[in-house]
């Protein structure tokens, strides 16, 4: 209908040809036409923005997978160690990145479902961030939001590749222009309320409210940038992945690139920060991804973020103050990270008092010393960092110097740096700080999920004797809770109290006996595997079936496993081989917690065969083609020799299929490859 496409034409295109009287006359036909025949209407029909009875709550959703944050690099040599890394975990995979704005919105989850109209898919839930894995239900607000389609026509999913008459998912970001929120604020003026402190908090507040036609007059927009199948990045890439969303009808930022180096990336940046003031709505930074979904996979995930992303934020805003002392923490990983202690000083909306210095080698390098004068930054929600030492005459130079610590100032056991790592790490299992931050770790929701166990529940727990690792929860019973004292000073008397109450000792310990049904990847991530996070723990778990599986597994059977690379088949092949790493396994399980998991039957018909893929195929993405490959258990090579089974071969195809021909290596094309694949002998 002519009003459909006006309206895509405005608020997706922002290339409307009409004007905003044209635009409402037709609207208000249309309301007039529904009106007198009632039959015509339909769920997805313009007039259906803004309907029904301001909500009474939002209620909880889980998230089809994790929305993760993402890391941050602020400057180009830590742009260059992320380019790096990249690298060294994608092995011969192609390393190509895209890059985005960083917009400064509100992250929000929309889904769609067949509508059983001719293959059209209609929009069923949109879902806050939240805390990244449960969000809050805003379907009826975001229905609001007009760059976000209700109704997806069964042509355009056709040509964006989709599968016919499959659901999907589209995470993008709400934001509120500039002139949107500068009306909003004028507004809540006029009505004697607070203006909202900055377009991100007011974008986050209006998707929030419980009237959505108030969120319809706030003129929010929303910018696609992932897709998701079944809980499944898009396979076709990243950039795939942009063109597919405008083919949907989808607003996508066109302030967008692909790069190959950190120049370019930085080149892109700086032109990003040219154009922050003329864009017309805020952005903190610029995020760049890995394009290539099979190179994506490779590299995997951390417990909170994708390697194969990153956000390189622009510079925050500064304030001046004096360091008073360098404070080293200890976290669960063993890691010793510097902590600059400020005089209190207000930068960023807060006042902060303590800010990051990195590590070892960059207060070496900064030539930090106790008593300088510092550019202390902190931009959004990042946490406040030193940027560099005030030097002029009336800020002088600090006297004492500040030598790294070469014992844990926890247990005082030494600390161990190993090669071309830049932190240094406590490697003492039994360290307090370890046990104390493992056992935060091992009770957080996104792991076992134990409510109660928090940061003064640790305390109490660990200082009191009862618990020495994760192991010994589960041999807490009411007694022992119960006897556990602190103590406590009030009206200038001490006294000593219980730390746990009745209620208090229950909920504890049937959290606990809750989590022993956590599964086998849950367990995996609380143990606090170096590169092992919530992605790589499910593929595991998948892959082996049983802890055992995975305790004796080769360097060679952890890396068949998807995105398991060299680097973190290291690190587990490294952390099993502690003798009191397996020992804390085996008292788990003797405990009766739950260490197996469904193991994801493999077929089997490409046993043994190793492919190399070469060229542009007629139908098939590499990484498609890949998917089917390793799906039939086969193996991808980035290179051809003797040992090669197959390569197939498309347009293009270049030195790789020299080398086939070369070595009398059978060259398959797409067809063959789809026939090898249905029959499991050569064609």
């Amino acid at each position: 209908m002519d009003l459909r496409r006006h309206e895509h034409l405005y608020y997706v295109m922002d290339a409307p040809e009409i004007s905003d009287a044209q635009y409402d006359a037709l609207m208000n036909e249309l309301k007039k036409l529904e009106a007198e025949h009632p039959d015509w209407g339909t769920p997805d029909s313009p007039t259906q923005r803004v309907g029904g009875k301001p909500a009474a709550g939002f209620k909880k959703v889980q998230h089809s997978r994790s929305m993760l944050s993402l890391d941050n690099a602020y400057s180009e040599e830590e742009l260059a160690d992320w380019d790096r890394r990249v690298h060294e975990l994608a092995g011969n995979l192609p390393v190509e990145y895209t890059t985005e704005l960083k917009l400064d919105g509100l992250s929000v989850a929309l889904t769609y479902g067949s509508s059983g109209n001719g293959g059209s898919s209609t929009l069923r839930t949109g879902v806050t961030r939240g805390d990244g894995q449960v969000g809050e239900d805003v379907t009826t607000n975001v229905r609001t939001i007009r760059s976000v389609p209700i109704s997806i026509p069964a042509h355009a999913i056709e040509r964006a590749r989709l599968p016919q008459g499959q659901g999907f998912e589209v995470r993008g970001e709400v934001v509120m222009p500039e002139k949107a929120f500068l009306r909003t604020n004028a507004d809540r003026e006029r009505e004697g309320l607070p203006a909202f402190v900055n377009p991100r908090n007011s974008a986050a507040g209006t998707v929030r409210t419980l009237d959505p036609g108030i969120v319809a007059t706030r003129g929010l927009v929303f910018f696609a940038y992932f897709l998701l199948i079944e809980g499944e990045y898009f396979a076709a890439g990243q950039d795939a992945t942009l063109e597919a969303l405008t083919t949907l009808g989808f607003r996508v930022n066109p302030h967008r690139g692909r790069v190959h180096t950190v120049k370019e990336m930085m080149k892109f940046i700086e032109k990003a920060g040219e154009d922050r003031e003329t864009l017309g709505y805020e952005i903190d930074g610029v995020v760049l991804k890995v394009d290539a979904h099979a190179t994506q996979q490779r590299l995997g995930y951390t417990g909170r973020a994708p390697r194969w992303a990153i956000a390189y934020k622009f510079t925050a805003e500064q304030a001046m103050t004096q360091m008073e002392d360098i404070m080293i923490t200890v976290g669960r990983s063993g890691k010793l990270t510097p902590t600059a202690m400020l005089k209190p000083v207000f930068v960023g909306g807060v006042t902060i008092s303590r800010a990051t210095l990195h590590n070892a080698d960059w207060i070496e390098r900064m030539g930090l010393r106790i008593g300088d004068w510092v550019k202390v930054e902190r931009g959004g929600d990042v946490i406040p960092k030193v940027a560099g030492i005030v030097e002029d005459t009336e800020h002088p130079r600090g006297k004492r110097g500040f030598a790294f610590p070469s014992k844990c100032p926890e247990c005082k056991s030494p600390v161990v740096r190993e090669a071309g790592e830049a932190d240094y790490r406590c490697v003492n299992v039994d360290c307090p700080a370890l046990i104390r931050g493992t056992l935060e770790h091992w009770g957080s929701r996104g792991v076992m999920n134990i409510e109660g166990l928090g940061e003064a529940s640790i305390a109490a727990l660990t200082e009191g004797g009862a618990v020495k690792s994760v192991a010994d929860l589960y041999k807490l019973n009411e007694e022992t809770l119960a006897s556990l004292k602190q103590a406590v000073e009030r009206e200038g008397v001490k006294k000593e109290q219980r730390v746990f109450g009745p209620l208090e000792i229950k909920k504890l310990l049937d959290q606990i006996r809750k989590s022993k049904d956590a599964g086998l990847a849950r367990v995996l991530m609380g143990l606090s595997i170096r590169f092992v996070g919530e992605r790589t723990a499910e593929l595991l778990a998948q892959e082996f079936g049983s802890m055992d599986a995975i305790v004796d597994a080769s360097a060679e059977e952890l890396e068949r496993v998807e995105e398991v690379g060299p680097r973190i088949a290291r690190s587990i092949l490294d952390f099993f081989a502690r003798e009191a790493n397996r020992e804390l396994v085996a008292h788990l399980k003797s405990a009766g917690i739950k260490m197996t998991a469904e193991k994801k039957q493999r077929s089997t018909q490409l046993a043994g065969l190793t492919f190399v893929l070469t060229g542009t195929l007629p139908n098939l993405t590499r990484d498609e083609a890949k998917a089917k490959i390793e799906a039939a258990g086969g193996k991808i090579s980035g290179s051809v020799s003797k040992k090669t089974s197959y390569v197939v071969a498309g347009e293009e195809a270049g030195s790789k299929l020299d080398k086939a021909k070369e070595l009398k290596v059978p060259v398959l094309d797409e067809a063959g490859l789809l026939k090898l694949l249905e029959t499991s002998t050569a064609p």
